[in-house]
């Protein structure tokens, strides 16, 4: 049978564990691309689940939606408050495509309605075709079956056969089954030793167990329950391969022991129960799991966490709030005027509570009273692209060097652009000044050509570069971007804004570039390219608010990571 055979046959069981008892699972994240293997699981899930309250809900929904509002018409009609009831206000399985998209906020209150176990799960359809783009850990913590069946194919995926019938047996006989000692010890030494730090994995491995036993007719778990809640909840999540436990106590040196009594010699040894179910120990259980983890399970589990640790995961710029265009935000109160947009419908929400008390006061009953403090806002909130400006040190005897690290350090992040939106761009700084050798681009072709030739020697006019970079910043900034500042150098200013030999002034010039990159509080970073760190450069660093990184004898690519793990937009 091949893998893509076996892994369907998962996904069977899975699903009907899941059918069983949707609540005491949480949900199912399912990780895969919109096509037709995704289609049959959603379609066996839809029949398994028929006579539950199944809803459909938009990873952007709004908090009246989910846990209930003011109905505005039915308020003003009958002059009290009537509130609706949300989504999260009956048990329901919860259905969301597009789950990689979930906020941060969206993911906390979701995930402390499944906390609540009021009879709520969730079915996350994640769509992400990149590493970073995936469901919020918050709520795939809460979820005891992960999927990904980004490689699995049509031909290894028929039609999926849940048995209705079967299902509600097996639905009946859940709550009879019985857990034997030591099952949940046992289950929970493999998660610690997959380095799984969360308490819920092993509760929901005890959740499928059941469900399992229920579905081969048992009312006791069994070896076999054991091992698919092992495959199924916990090797998904294992951050780690098991290291075997070697460390059993030698057997003590045998000494002298006196003659047993004649009668003990004679006495019978117990039988032993052969109706008692014989475990598998913490260690079977393990080598179950090693056979289940993937070849590439440390290379996966690197990358995940770089994209998860680097500040910059998002791949976009600042989120900018206002009132025209982006993804719409609660609104909020305010005066309107200027640019301001009124949202009528949630000022009238805000409005409807008082009516009685209005009218009563005003003695006017057919009208609708509005006051200031009921007037809202319109908020959405818009991501912008980000410009990474390059400030490369072009003077001096090793400029060729460094400007082809800083070439290669811009192609890689070319690279990634159209993935991630990114700008890059080229400020050189020799002689007596700076110019703008490549100004906000995505084209690789674009930046080879412009970096194929460039002379350098020279004094350092830090400060020219700085000024030069700031003013890029500037225009990229009125373009709806959000600029940071990478500097490139090896060595200490000693050219001023006037294009003169002057070591101190220059210093100062350069200082006070740095404080007004600051000022504007964008992303910045120093990076100290010579064999051995220089002084000053940090005291620069510390001016423009970033940090200093001394890499000597830096290659392209580790002035790549650099940049990207260290710019975070503000």
């Amino acid at each position: 049978m091949s893998a893509g055979e076996e892994r369907w046959q998962r996904v069977n069981l899975a699903l009907a564990c899941f059918a069983l008892d949707p609540a005491a699972l949480g949900g199912i994240w399912l990780r895969a691309r919109v096509g037709p293997v995704r289609d049959r699981v959603q379609d066996a899930l839809y029949t398994a689940l028929q006579g539950l309250n199944l809803r459909r809900i938009h990873p952007g929904i709004g908090d009246d939606a989910l846990f209930g509002g003011v109905d505005l018409s039915a308020t003003l009609a009958e002059g009290r408050v009537v509130r609706t009831t949300g989504l999260l206000g009956d048990p329901a399985v919860l259905v969301m495509p597009m789950a990689e998209r979930v906020k941060p906020g969206l993911a906390a209150r979701l995930a402390a309605a499944l906390d609540a176990r009021k009879g709520l799960s969730l079915i996350a359809l994640d769509e992400g075709a990149e590493p970073e783009e995936r469901l919020p850990s918050a709520l795939a913590d809460r979820l005891a079956i992960h999927f990904d069946l980004a490689e699995q194919g049509l031909t290894f995926s028929p039609e999926l056969a849940l048995d209705r019938d079967a299902l509600a047996e097996a639905r009946a006989l859940l709550p009879r089954v019985t857990l034997p000692d030591g099952a949940i010890a046992e289950l929970a030494e493999v998660a610690a030793r997959l380095g799984i730090e969360s308490l819920r994995a092993p509760l929901q491995a005890l959740a499928v167990a059941r469900a399992s036993a229920a579905l081969s007719g048992e009312d006791c778990v069994e070896s076999a329950d054991l091992l698919l809640a092992v495959e199924l909840v916990l090797v998904p999540r294992a951050t780690r391969f098991p290291e075997m436990q070697d460390d059993a106590p030698e057997p003590e040196p045998e000494q002298d022991q006196p003659d047993p009594p004649p009668e003990a010699e004679d006495r019978p040894e117990p039988e032993e129960d052969e109706d008692r179910m014989d475990l598998p120990p913490a260690e079977m259980l393990l080598e179950a799991a090693k056979a289940m983890l993937p070849p590439d399970l440390l290379a996966r589990l690197a990358a995940g966490r770089a994209v998860r640790s680097s500040p910059s995961a998002s791949g976009s710029g600042a989120a900018k709030k206002g009132n025209h265009r982006g993804r719409p935000l609660p609104s909020r109160a305010g005066r309107p005027g200027g640019d301001a947009r009124v949202d009528l419908v949630a000022t009238l929400r805000a409005a409807a509570p008082w009516q009685p008390m209005r009218r009563k006061l005003a003695g006017q009953h057919d009208r609708l009273h509005i006051r200031m403090s009921d007037i809202r806002l319109r908020q959405f909130e818009e991501t912008s692209d980000r410009a990474i400006i390059f400030v490369v040190d072009a003077s001096g005897s090793a400029a060729l060097a460094r400007l082809g690290e800083a070439k290669g350090a811009v192609e890689l992040l070319l690279g990634e652009a159209y993935a991630r939106r990114d700008h890059v761009a080229l400020v050189a700084f020799r002689g007596d000044g700076a110019e703008v050798l490549l100004p906000p681009t995505r084209s690789l072709v674009q930046t080879k050509r412009r970096l194929s030739q460039l002379p350098g020697g020279g004094g350092t006019p830090l400060a020219a570069g700085l000024k030069v970079a700031l003013e890029l910043a500037l225009l990229a900034q009125g373009k709806g971007m959000t600029p940071s500042v990478a500097l490139l150098t090896d060595g200490r200013a000693n050219v001023d804004l006037a294009g003169q030999a002057n070591r101190a002034q220059a210093g100062e010039d350069a200082s006070a570039m740095a404080r007004a990159i600051r000022a504007r509080g964008w992303p910045a970073i120093v990076i100290d390219t010579g064999i051995r760190p220089t002084r000053g450069l940090d005291a620069l660093a510390r001016d423009m608010g970033a940090p200093y990184l001394p890499l000597p004898r830096a290659d392209a690519r580790s002035l790549s990571a650099a940049v990207d793990a260290s710019l975070t937009p503000a």
